[in-house]
């Protein structure tokens, strides 16, 4: 009851679990931005919940199903028991889970992420082609892109860069001086596979500009003859507020250049962005919050919280509902029942 109370009170993008030493609760916000999914051990052992479907592999669990948005579940000696915390919302699942925060072993509404991520690749190739010899990826997020650009523009695919595994995501680091000492850390180029030639350098997002500086530049260094960047999502100009490290909009380098002056500013020979459109394209069917590529905001961010955090001259979309949904369907499926009364058992 406490935490339905809270739910009907909270606006924002929220997963959370909560352990009592009598019951274990797992409960999702009501547009579904952040992600929770429920698995079961085999022979009856117990239940798992986790952000994505990889842990529940690791853990030995199977994959039951997302924790719906605006549901509680409560696991306890008792068993399981769901109910309908609030009422839910239009959804909004966070996209860049599919662009880079989510592994590419991990299924998210039906659709492998690493299938989604290579069909980005495929569809970025068919909007910005380039005359090359090699394709390259970030690793490790860029890589299932990078794949479907090579086998969609018929140019080979290869390695370029090796990464270091002990080293953390660089653009989620405090500050810039650690991002880009990161960086220098993170990754390494392979002198005999890139020593002049072509290449096409896919990368998932550019987001501060400082991985990307420094990437480049290795690469000239290491003897590439031309580098041409490709990013397999849009260009992110809003900052978000549902709980990514970007809530300051004069810190993302495409809310300040223009795509020309970014790619002289990192030092490439060219630079594409896929179209919001061509992602919207290749992703599942379902509800989505865009809002770092648009400015289209499920939830509306009070003029107080954003006050600071935009630049002169952006004036975001708060929107009740984002685009690509049929918010009837959504009121006509839960309608504030509980998940056992619809369903049954889990």
């Amino acid at each position: 009851t406490g935490i339905a109370h809270t739910m009907r009170m909270l606006e924002g993008g929220y997963a959370m679990v909560l352990v009592r030493e009598n019951a274990l609760y797992a409960f999702r916000d009501p547009h579904g931005i952040r992600p929770l999914v429920l698995g079961k051990l085999d022979d009856g052992a117990g239940w798992v919940v986790a952000s994505e479907t990889c842990s529940l592999d690791i853990a030995g669990a199977t994959y039951v199903r997302e924790v719906a948005p605006g549901e509680i579940i409560r696991i306890s000696d008792d068993g399981f028991r769901s109910e309908m915390g609030c009422r839910p919302r239009t959804p909004a699942n966070c996209i860049f889970e599919h662009v880079y925060f989510s592994r590419p072993d991990s299924v998210k509404d039906g659709s492998s992420i690493y299938l989604v991520r290579h069909n980005m690749g495929r569809r970025l190739a068919q909007e910005t082609p380039v005359d090359a010899d090699l394709v390259i990826s970030v690793p490790d997020s860029g890589t299932p892109a990078a794949e479907g650009f090579a086998e969609e523009s018929g140019i080979p695919y290869g390695t370029g860069l090796i990464k270091n595994r002990y080293v953390a995501r660089t653009f989620i680091e405090p500050t810039q001086e650690l991002r880009a000492m990161g960086v220098r850390m993170k990754l390494n180029p392979l002198r005999d596979n890139i020593e002049g030639k072509r290449l096409v350098v896919i990368d998932d997002s550019i987001v501060r500009g400082t991985t990307m500086v420094q990437l480049v530049k290795m690469l000239r260094n290491a003897g590439a003859k031309e580098i041409h960047i490709r990013i397999n999502s849009p260009e992110v100009i809003w900052p978000c507020f549902y709980g990514i490290d970007t809530d300051v909009q004069s810190q993302l380098i495409s809310a300040n250049k223009t795509v020309d002056e970014i790619c002289e500013y990192i030092g490439a020979d060219s630079l594409a962005f896929l179209s919001v459109e061509g992602l919207l394209k290749v992703m599942p069917k379902g509800g989505y919050c865009d809002a770092c590529f648009t400015g289209r905001y499920p939830v509306a961010i009070p003029e107080s919280f954003g006050r600071d955090k935009f630049m002169e001259g952006f004036k975001p979309r708060n929107l009740d509902k984002p685009l690509h949904f049929d918010d009837d369907a959504v009121v006509e499926k839960y309608d504030d029942r509980s998940w056992e009364e619809e369903h049954g058992e889990a």
